[in-house]
């Protein structure tokens, strides 16, 4: 999965609702350990989080205007904030941090991408998650986004197969199990 898929799916439903890993410093210190170890173990303030929470948020937005005509996830769609917002933050957020291509020569030379200015950890973080959703949303796997549409689920997935409707087996199961009742109690 990518790192903006995996970042708008830090909102998931369970059986017991809505779950967000990034509900606390802690929830944020286990992700970005996961999914940005190269930046280092630095420590995650409550205003970090919440930054970051800000951006997944816009970025969901960005991520329901691109599903059009199709529904955004259920999980936030009337708390999203506005498109011209959200796409102002994270275009801001992605210039936070400015990058540059280096090369480096192990054997064999390597294209790497290093930061152009030193800058504190979480703001690198919260640029890199916007240059990924930048790139995600300008790039063609944009045009396979799509919202699983299964009861409960509130992800967005990639469309891999022309006839996917869900984001996993486990969806469809539910999907098809919720259809298999309806029609049964209409008999």
């Amino acid at each position: 999965m990518s790192l903006t898929l995996d970042f708008v799916s830090t909102i998931r439903a369970e059986r017991s609702g809505l779950i967000d890993q990034l509900s606390d410093v802690d929830g944020l210190t286990a992700w970005t350990r996961t999914h940005a170890a190269d930046l280092g173990d630095f420590a995650v303030t409550e205003e970090l989080r919440q930054e970051t929470v800000r951006l997944r948020q816009a970025v969901r937005a960005l991520f329901a205007r691109a599903v059009t005509p199709e529904p955004p996830s259920r999980a936030d769609a009337s708390t999203l904030p506005g498109f011209e917002e959200s796409l102002a933050l994270v275009n801001a957020t992605a210039l936070a941090a400015p990058t540059a291509p280096q090369l480096r020569w192990n054997g064999e030379p390597a294209l790497v991408i290093a930061p152009a200015m030193e800058t504190d950890p979480g703001t690198r973080l919260r640029a890199r998650l916007a240059t990924a959703a930048v790139e995600f949303l300008a790039g063609p796997e944009r045009a396979l986004l799509r919202t699983c549409q299964a009861p409960r689920c509130v992800l967005y997935f990639l469309k891999e197969h022309p006839r996917q409707e869900w984001c996993s087996t486990a969806c469809g199961n539910r999907a098809r199990a919720a259809r298999h009742y309806k029609e049964r109690r209409k008999i």
